[in-house]
């Protein structure tokens, strides 16, 4: 490159690995996503910065250090077995629906009242009979 760095080749590799590995965090949704400040999950990019983890993890066998080795070998099998986790997912509903839902459903829980006397309709019933 024309520019000079002041980093080292090692500094460039460690920032490569960590880049691609936290960009697969983020596609997973297991962490936020640092433009937005959101939980995002695209398992389709998620894969391709697997895919590219795992290519340069091969390409570089026998030119890493051994504790290199055993980190990119270690970061890519969590990420794959969390891909896995990920994919198999049943998708999850919008959380203003589900909230929706779920008052629906407590208001069924209560006992329908009489608007004119506030007793329930089986009070009514029982005075009526």
């Amino acid at each position: 490159m024309t520019l000079e760095s002041k980093l080292t080749e090692q500094q460039l590799f460690d920032q490569l690995i960590s880049s691609l590995v936290h960009s697969a965090w983020v596609y997973l949704g297991k962490i936020k996503n640092p433009m937005n400040d959101k939980l995002e999950k695209n398992i389709d990019q998620a894969s391709v910065q697997i895919d590219m983890l795992d290519m340069l993890f091969k390409r570089m066998t026998g030119n890493m250090s051994e504790e290199e080795d055993k980190y990119l070998g270690h970061v890519i099998r969590e990420l794959k077995m969390n891909f896995v986790e990920e994919k198999n997912k049943p998708e999850e509903p919008d959380n203003s629906e589900s909230v929706e839902e779920e008052s629906k459903d407590e208001n069924d829980l209560e006992p329908e009242t009489d608007k004119t006397d506030g007793k329930t309709e089986d009070e009514t019933k029982d005075k009526e009979d």
